[in-house]
């Protein structure tokens, strides 16, 4: 986790072509800041119910 973190502070990302993974999923905030709260909210109004990828990326 610390080089991971040290990543993001160089202005790196913890993504790559798969996306983030399961496993840094919690470190998605630390990357993307306040865009975060606007991604779960276009998400909301896609899937107002959570049925699609449920719990991936923003738990429901």
């Amino acid at each position: 986790e610390m080089i991971i973190r040290k990543t993001i502070d160089l202005g790196g990302t913890i993504s790559g072509e798969h996306g983030i993974g399961l496993g840094h999923k919690d470190l998605f905030e630390l990357e993307h800041g306040p865009a975060v709260e606007l991604m779960r909210k276009i998400k909301k109004q896609f899937d107002p119910y959570g049925i699609l990828n449920p719990g991936k990326i923003f738990d429901t």
